[in-house]
């Protein structure tokens, strides 16, 4: 059964947060706050912890689209191709932020995710997911926490997910209520911006 953890987001426990990373560097999937929806996550280079969330998911790991989530953008040249002038902008204006940004992979992006030509990646602003992150030392692969009900799509509570998903991940983090609308989606691997799905993020960013 899953550890319920209380963090708050204003000036999170650094021994909670340590305690959270340790758990993912053990393979453990964590459910966590960002701006938007709670996500469902876990260390980018443990292969086995990615192969669960593909499961629960009911999605090939290979196929699926999930995002890296960075602390910052120092990270990105680790896994993105290089980025023109104009599009490191947006990024910049953008992030931390309720966006998700498609982008070019290159050849360091992990063995599961070779055959992708392009990464999502998001940089929420939310102290909690980017300590998790900066703690860890590499981005999580990360995905929304969606509902079963057809008019939420996304629980905001944090105990009702601890409930829901108590027996298929390790740990739970209780970041206060979550919100249900989904981060923008922006494609910025084409030669036009494009966004994909409009969501928490004003598309007036471009």
């Amino acid at each position: 059964m899953a550890e319920f953890i209380k963090i708050y987001p204003e000036n999170p426990n650094p021994a909670a947060i340590a305690k959270v990373v340790k758990c993912l560097k053990e393979g453990g999937l964590v459910i966590y706050p960002t701006d938007t929806v709670y996500g469902l996550g876990c260390d980018i280079t443990n292969s086995k912890a990615l192969e669960k969330i593909a499961r629960i998911k009911g999605v090939k790991l290979e196929k699926a689209n999930f995002s890296f989530v960075c602390c910052d953008l120092s990270n990105l040249s680790d896994y993105v191709k290089q980025i023109d002038t104009a599009t490191f902008k947006i990024l910049k204006r953008a992030l931390p932020g309720p966006y998700t940004f498609i982008l070019p992979g290159n050849n360091n992006l992990p063995k599961e995710f070779k055959k992708k030509n392009t990464v999502g990646i998001r940089v929420p602003d939310n102290n909690i997911a980017l300590e998790i992150v900066r703690q860890l030392g590499n981005p999580i692969v990360s995905t929304s926490i969606h509902d079963d009900d057809e008019v939420i799509e996304y629980t905001t509570d944090p105990e009702l997910i601890f409930e829901k998903w108590q027996n298929l991940v390790d740990m739970v983090i209780d970041g206060g209520y979550g919100d249900n609308h989904a981060s923008t989606v922006i494609d910025l691997s084409g030669i036009e911006p494009f966004v994909v799905r409009e969501g928490k993020g004003d598309v007036d960013i471009l």
